[in-house]
Order: C-alpha cells, then sequence, then structure tokens
C-alpha cells in the first residue's frame, strides 16, 4: 500500500521559535500516524523542526530541494530530491503531498498553499491569523481549515484522508 505524504510547510530562514515546535510535533505525529512527511528538505526552520519531529518518532522523511545538489539538506530527512528547480520545487511539494500541514506563513508558503488548494488538497493552517486564515479559505473554503494545535490538525487530516475524500 502506498504511504501517505504529508507536506509540513512554512518559512524557512527566519521560522520563529513556536512554528519550529509546532512543525516538531507535527512531524512526530504524522510519523506515528504512519504517514511520510514531505519538506522542502532544507535543514531550516519549520522543514528541518518536521523533519527532526518525524526522524525522531521513527517516521519516514522525504526532502524536495531546491538546489541541483544535496548540500543542504537536513540530516533528518531520509529521501532527498536535489532539483534544480529552485521555487519551482514548490509545485512538486504540493501536488505531492496528500495534504499539507502550515505552521507559519511567508511569501514562499503562500505559494505552496495556493497550489495545494488548487490542486484540491487538504490544508491545515496551523494558528493562522485571521487575515491569513480569510484569505486562503476564500480561494476555497472547501479544502481549507484552521487549527489550533498540531493535534487538531492531525485529526483533521486523519477524518479526511481515511474517509477518501478529497476535502476536509
Amino acid at each position: 500500500m502506498r504511504r501517505i505524504l504529508i507536506a509540513v510547510i512554512g518559512p524557512g530562514d527566519g521560522a520563529g521559535q513556536k512554528e519550529m515546535d509546532d512543525a516538531a510535533l507535527v512531524g512526530e505525529m504524522v510519523a506515528k500516524a504512519g504517514w511520510a512527511v514531505l519538506t522542502g528538505g532544507r535543514v531550516s526552520g519549520v522543514m528541518g523542526a518536521a523533519a527532526k519531529g518525524a526522524r525522531a518518532a521513527g517516521g519516514l522523511t522525504i526532502g524536495v530541494l531546491p538546489t541541483p545538489d544535496t548540500l543542504g539538506a537536513s540530516p533528518a530527512v531520509d529521501v532527498v530530491l536535489a532539483t534544480g528547480l529552485g521555487e519551482a520545487r514548490n509545485a512538486v511539494i504540493a501536488l505531492s503531498a496528500n495534504a499539507c500541514v502550515v505552521c507559519g506563513m511567508n511569501a514562499a508558503t503562500a505559494s505552496e498553499v495556493a497550489l495545494a488548494i488548487r490542486a484540491k488538497k487538504p490544508v491545515v493552517l496551523l494558528r493562522a491569523d485571521e487575515t491569513t486564515a480569510k484569505f486562503f479559505r476564500g480561494l476555497d473554503g472547501d479544502v481549507v481549515r484552521v487549527a489550533m494545535s498540531a493535534g487538531e490538525a492531525i485529526e483533521m487530516l486523519r477524518g479526511v484522508l481515511m474517509s477518501g475524500a478529497r476535502t476536509l
């Protein structure tokens, strides 16, 4: 059976401690659910924290790097894909994932979220502010939800992914 891929996305450089703590916990919970964690592959910020959390829980981690080599990959990533695609790798992440959990926001993260929404992938915004939540829900309220904790985000995903539905 093919493993479910959960993209854990958010800021790299410039991520806050709360965003990284949330990402690590989401990564851990994704691994404990038997799913794989998909990130941007780098050691920094949300992507590095999510990979560490998943690795600590014995999960599979996959990183999609923007670079043509693996030099910047997080040591917590099991499968490193060096794409050479730059920011276009955001499309690979958004479209390859079965669902996304978003820990924080910046321009690159917003592009991933928009691509996931366009592809009708379930998106959970973790602790999103009102402006961010309203904007992304306005794009497609059927696939976008807001969770206030990592546990709530995972339960939302469990419900939609186990039912076979594409919306939350």
